[in-house]
Order: C-alpha cells, then sequence, then structure tokens
C-alpha cells in the first residue's frame, strides 16, 4: 500500500502477549521483546526519518528512541541522512518533563506536537529542547502528518503505546503494522 503523496507512509510498530495485551496495569514496563525483537526494531527505525509515541509512553517508558546499532547510524550517515531520526511526541495536555531521556539523549530533531491553546505553556516549559507544533484541537493525526512531510519526513514509525495505535488506525492512515506475538 502506498501513503499519499501528501503524507509519510506510517509503520505501527507493536509488540503484544498472546492474549493480546501491549502492556500491564501496573508501574513495570511490560517487556515483550527479546534481542531479535530489539533488534528488528533497531532495523525499522534506522529506516524512517521519524518516530512518534504519545506523551503517556512518554512519561511511563522515558524511551530513547535513537538507533541503537553502530552501523545502522553509520549507514544513515553515508546516505545524508541524520544519525537518528527526528523524535515526535503527540501530547492533549502538554504535561511534559524537559529531562526526559526522549529530550535529553541523541543528536535528533525533537518535535511536540499539541493542541493550539496549549503550544505557548509548552513552548514556555520545554525551552529549547524540542520544536513545538499545533496540531489542532483536539490533535488531529492527518495535521501531524501533513506537517511532517513539509518537514521531509517520507517514513514515520509509530511506536505506541496503545492510544496512539488506535488515534492513527481509526483515523485511517496506518499503511503498514509489524505485529510481534510474545508468548506468556
Amino acid at each position: 500500500m502506498t501513503a499519499p503523496a501528501r503524507r509519510p507512509r506510517v509503520l505501527l510498530s507493536v509488540a503484544t502477549s498472546v492474549d493480546g495485551y501491549i502492556d500491564t496495569a501496573g508501574p513495570e514496563r511490560l517487556l515483550l521483546s527479546g534481542e531479535e525483537d530489539f533488534d528488528r526494531v533497531d532495523a525499522e527505525r534506522a529506516g524512517c526519518d521519524a518516530i512518534l509515541v504519545g506523551a503517556g509512553t512518554l512519561r511511563r517508558d522515558d524511551p530513547r528512541l535513537l538507533v541503537r546499532s553502530p552501523e545502522r547510524r553509520a549507514a544513515r550517515l553515508a546516505a545524508g541522512l541524520p544519525e537518528h531520526p527526528a523524535k515526535v511526541v503527540l501530547t492533549t495536555s502538554g504535561d511534559l518533563d524537559p529531562a526526559a531521556r526522549f529530550f535529553t539523549t541523541g543528536p535528533a530533531e525533537r518535535l511536540v506536537y499539541c493542541p493550539g491553546r496549549a503550544v505557548p505553556g509548552v513552548s514556555a516549559r520545554l525551552g529549547d529542547v524540542a520544536i513545538v507544533v499545533d496540531a489542532g484541537d483536539p490533535p488531529d493525526p492527518a495535521r501531524v502528518l501533513a506537517d511532517l512531510a513539509e518537514r521531509g519526513v517520507r517514513r514515520l514509525m509509530v511506536e505506541g503505546g496503545g492510544a496512539m495505535h488506535t488515534l492513527f488506525l481509526t483515523a485511517g492512515l496506518v499503511d503498514e503494522i509489524r505485529l510481534v506475538v510474545a508468548p506468556l
């Protein structure tokens, strides 16, 4: 399936337990992937221009969203690409910690999409650690994709969490799904 030219191709990546869970209700992160899947995700990241997560995932998991493999980073640089894909977070509240690893690790562009009414406050809170962009009110994934396309993003990986997966799927904006099912 080919994404329309006005938006990036969207890859949704998710790991689920065999009984259908992507996380627990508890405070601990549910690890559903082993080294083989971590390597697969790293390869997918290296092939994307941007990686998107929701604010809940950013707050709960504190992800770095970087390409781990030195060889893959070198290949990106040799192809004239940044070492790491851009990092993207979509938030309705703007309640983000500028000390999170998303903002403090790796030389990647950082984009925060939030409702227009929240842009001034989020910009003030985050300072120069990210570019804050009006995503509409409520945030509109099609608007986010249009802005990303204008920034040169051709392939976007939506890593999670469940709310972001649902948002992009119900909007009909997913071109490809990579689903890994882990045993209990």
